[in-house]
């Protein structure tokens, strides 16, 4: 089977569903985040503190294209479509899915986003990058889910449902 790959804004699930929906199908499962820490030896806010914003998107940029698997869930950080090589990589590997929801429910569920490594340009605001990321998701999507007033099982289960009809 194909990879799957979630996209999507911080705070949409891709972890999460990601997870569960390994399971569910029987699939393999990568945070590609977790392996960005991983190489770097640092939190992602770290890394984002220590290199600046260009830095970062260099390194998910290499992490993601060099990512080499088959049958797995992989999900990734909401920067990755700003990473071209990444995007075809995925987009001829795998079935890449973007969990959409609104901005509102992203800021509810994100909080305090700097604490999560969220990338951000110098004077940017969280609804400016939402309005950029917003159409790169649609762009490298092979399909859409919107997820707006789901639960992550609720969601799990339509990418699932998804997924099989390919």
């Amino acid at each position: 089977m194909k990879n799957i790959v979630l996209i999507g804004m911080p705070g949409a699930g891709k972890s999460t569903v990601g997870v569960i929906l390994a399971k569910v199908l029987g699939l393999n499962f990568i945070d590609s985040d977790i392996l960005i820490q991983e190489q770097e030896g640092k939190l992602l806010k770290d890394i984002i503190a220590k290199v600046g914003l260009e830095g970062y998107l260099a390194i998910e940029n290499q992490v993601n294209k060099d990512i080499s698997a088959e049958s797995t869930v992989i999900a990734t950080g909401g920067s990755v479509v700003y990473c071209q090589e990444a995007m075809e990589h995925f987009k001829r590997t795998s079935h890449v899915i973007y969990i959409k929801l609104s901005y509102k429910t992203i800021l509810h569920r994100l909080g305090n986003f700097k604490q999560r490594g969220v990338v951000l340009k110098k004077g940017q605001t969280l609804k400016s990058l939402y309005d950029e990321r917003c159409p790169l998701y649609e762009q490298y999507a092979h399909i859409t889910i919107d997820s707006e007033g789901m639960g992550m099982e609720e969601i799990m289960e339509k990418i699932a449902l998804k997924v099989r009809e390919l």
